[in-house]
């Protein structure tokens, strides 16, 4: 009888042990299954911040694009209507001289 008490209490104590040891892999397991999902979300983090940084990149340089195109086109546009002769420019700046010096 003593021996068959003897073995339950083995038996229970090497359960314990084996329910023990069961738990700290499942805490191991889980631990590691948190650190995956982190690294995999972190990395999904950085690729969607590196690919709206590239969207806005090329939003800014079609933007400057088109800026230095709408620049030029005014340049154009303003020295068309600005082209003076020499005469003209000429005349212009006499009269410019004769009024600053109060000449009629």
């Amino acid at each position: 009888m003593r021996d068959v008490v003897r073995k339950m209490v083995e038996a229970e104590g090497e359960a314990e042990r084996t329910v023990e040891t069961a738990k700290a892999e499942a805490d191991r397991l889980l631990a590691e299954a948190r650190r995956q999902a982190n690294e995999i979300l972190e990395r999904g983090r950085r690729e969607a911040r590196a690919e709206a940084d590239q969207i806005v990149q090329k939003a800014c340089d079609e933007a400057e694009r088109e800026r230095k195109e709408r620049l030029a086109e005014a340049v154009a546009g303003i020295e068309a209507e600005v082209r003076l002769d020499e005469g003209a420019r000429q005349a212009a700046a006499e009269a410019v001289v004769r009024r600053v010096c109060g000449r009629p």
